[in-house]
């Protein structure tokens, strides 16, 4: 049994990718039966630049039972081989969080999900009963209002996302993180000094303007150890819904460009 961050790793040696392919198709422009028409061909595009590939659900949960349904058609037409990481930003009391985990794990079949620590470790801890798959917790995220709670200093003196690395950080095995790569480099070189075994998952770096190349130069980057989630500049690289063509340019485009900042 394989754990999901080694087999990220092993995704991204066969590929050279370092690219995660969100699927967030925007509710107002989509009616639910339109979700599989639109996303299945996108996800056979793009699969050969993709190192993994993450749904956030509440795309598909906006539209009720037909958008999970939907969900599951998408699900199942991703090539075996590819990892899946469900945006579900779970984390409630231990009994809740182990009712979100058997989701995630054993009716999705997600290989790694994302968790939120505000409710402490006893939120995170029922996803990690599942040993061979992968938690990403919020860390220091993309969002414009993320500065409110996570930059906050503690009586520690570390900010609340320096404090949520260093916990993470001591169990790397197992945890990642969530750290936008619209940080700036001193945070997001932070968290790697707290966290320095931890997995990255970068959001931001399509539509919201993210700098690559900063991230790459701050956190180090190895087969496994990062992933740059893009979904919008993906899905609706002009402001409109993709063609599978274009969507698989974009795809191939960006995965280049961070090839380029490793190297």
């Amino acid at each position: 049994m394989t754990h999901y961050f080694d087999r990220l790793a092993e995704r991204t040696r066969e590929t050279g990718s370092y690219l995660c392919v969100g699927l967030d198709p925007q509710p107002e422009r989509h009616a639910p039966e339109e979700l599989p028409g639109f996303l299945i061909p996108i996800v056979e595009a793009t699969a050969p630049y993709a190192a993994c590939f993450k749904p956030n659900l509440a795309f598909f949960e906006a539209h009720g039972i037909p958008g999970l349904l939907a969900l599951e058609r998408v699900l199942a037409a991703v090539p075996s081989g590819i990892p899946v990481i469900g945006d579900m930003k779970r984390g409630d009391i231990g009994s809740t969080s182990r009712a979100y985990a058997r989701a995630a794990f054993e009716v999705w079949g997600f290989d790694a999900v994302t968790a939120n620590p505000y409710l402490g470790f006893e939120g995170i801890e029922p996803f990690l009963e599942y040993a061979d798959r992968g938690v990403y917790v919020l860390c220091r995220t993309s969002a414009a209002g993320a500065a409110d709670l996570q930059s906050e200093r503690l009586a520690s003196g570390l900010r609340v996302f320096e404090h949520v690395a260093r916990l993470v950080g001591s169990r790397p095995e197992r945890l990642g993180l969530v750290v936008g790569a619209t940080a700036r480099s001193e945070e997001v070189a932070a968290v790697r000094r707290l966290a320095p075994g931890a997995s990255f998952l970068v959001p931001g770096v399509g539509a919201q303007g993210g700098d690559i190349e900063a991230v790459v130069a701050a956190a180090g980057v190895t087969p496994g150890s990062i992933v740059f989630n893009a979904s919008r500049s993906i899905l609706y690289p002009d402001g409109q819904p993709a063609s599978p063509d274009r969507a698989a340019e974009a795809a191939r485009r960006l995965r280049d460009r961070i090839a380029a900042a490793v190297r």
